[in-house]
This record gives structure tokens, sequence and C-alpha cells, in this order.
């Protein structure tokens, strides 16, 4: 980009604020270097402006974008600020009241990735989080869930009830039969070591599914 290139959609952000400029501008200003304008309008275009693909991209696919090694570096840089943001956003809660509490805190953990991760979250009495932390990693269809190591971290941080979640690449919010079994596993096992299964979140990158809000399986 040339200086007057760089500087026109800096002085209308300056003079209007950041909604004035475009999704295009915005992430030239971003990536930077030669042609960056250019580059941008190709980038949005090939994932026809689904921001969700963008975050999905790994270092290697956006050189594919033909990004320069520094451009690519630069946006998964942004991104991951701002899901750490989300994240810590929703963090400062603390206290867990429904199931969108928890849709907040996975959200940009787990919704952009291409496998299945399964995480655990511990809660004091209070329902305040003690802690949290990814279980497994699995392929595109699944991942391996231990009921064991789930009640062993559970007692090691003394925790009175868990959530736990996993995310869907597909985007398919219904349960198999498999997350209904573990679901069930894992409620069992909480009764007979006193910690309460609390939910079983299952998330897409816009929507998420609670095995406690739905009657028919209730966790608690």
């Amino acid at each position: 980009m040339t200086t007057d290139e760089i500087n026109e959609p800096i002085n209308r952000m300056l003079q209007y604020g950041r909604t004035a400029l475009s999704d295009s501008e915005n992430l030239s200003l971003i990536i930077a270097g030669n042609n960056a304008k250019e580059m941008a309008i190709g980038v949005l275009q090939s994932i026809n402006y689904r921001y969700s693909e963008l975050t999905r991209m790994n270092y290697q696919q956006l050189k594919r974008l033909s990004l320069s090694h520094l451009q690519a570096i630069r946006l998964i840089a942004v991104i991951d600020f701002s899901q750490r943001k989300a994240l810590q956003t929703a963090e400062e809660k603390q206290k867990i009241t429904c199931s969108k509490d928890m849709f907040d805190i996975f959200q940009p953990l787990i919704t952009e990735l291409p496998h299945e991760e399964f995480w655990i979250v511990f809660l004091n009495r209070s329902n305040k989080i003690l802690h949290k932390e990814k279980l497994s990693q699995g392929g595109l269809s699944g991942t391996v869930t231990d009921v064991r190591i789930v009640m062993k971290r559970a007692i090691e941080l003394s925790a009175a009830a868990i959530i736990v979640s996993h995310n869907h690449p597909s985007g398919n919010l219904i349960p198999s039969e498999s997350d209904s079994k573990i679901t069930q596993k894992i409620k069992e096992a909480g009764h007979l070591m006193d910690v309460q299964l609390l939910d079983h979140i299952i998330v897409s990158d816009k929507d998420y599914y609670s095995f406690a809000d739905n009657t028919h399986f209730p966790c608690c």
C-alpha cells in the first residue's frame, strides 16, 4: 500500500470511529504490506465473507491465500487476541447460572476447531469456576473421554460440580449415541464421588445444545 492508501482509512477511522471502515479496509490495515487492500479483498472473497472460516485457518492455509509470512502471523495474532478477549469477558462472570454462560466460555475456545475437543469446567458449591481444562482431542467425528480422569481431576480440585463440553466441527448439534452414553457415565460416576454433573454442552460456531436444558435427558 502507498502512504496515501494507508493514511486514507486511518484518517477516516480517527475522524468517524472504527465502524467507518469497510471489512476489506480493516483487514488491509491488519495484514499491511504491498497491495494489502487488494489482498484483503481477495482473502474475504475466498471465504465468501464468512469470518468463522477465516478463524479456522492455520498458518499454511493463510499462506495459500498469497499472504506473506508476516501477514499470516499478524492475522493469526489478531484472531487469537479477539478469542482471548471473548473468553476473558465470559470468565469475568465467574458464577455459572445457565447453559448460555457456558456457551460464552466454550465458544471462543473450541467452536472454530477442525477437530473435536472435550473440555471440563470445575465449579465450587456456589457454581463459581475453579478451573477449566482440555481432557482430550480427537478427529473430525469424535474424541475419547476417560471418566476416571474426569473424576480424578474433580477430586484433586475439590470441585463440587462439573460441566463438560465438546464441539461438533460439522455444525450438527444433535447428540450422538456416544454423546448420550458418556454423559450418563459421567453423571453416574459423579453420584458415587459426590461430584454433580450440571450439564454437557455441545457447541458449534453459532449455537449450542444443552443436555440439562432438554427434559428428556436432564443432568441434574
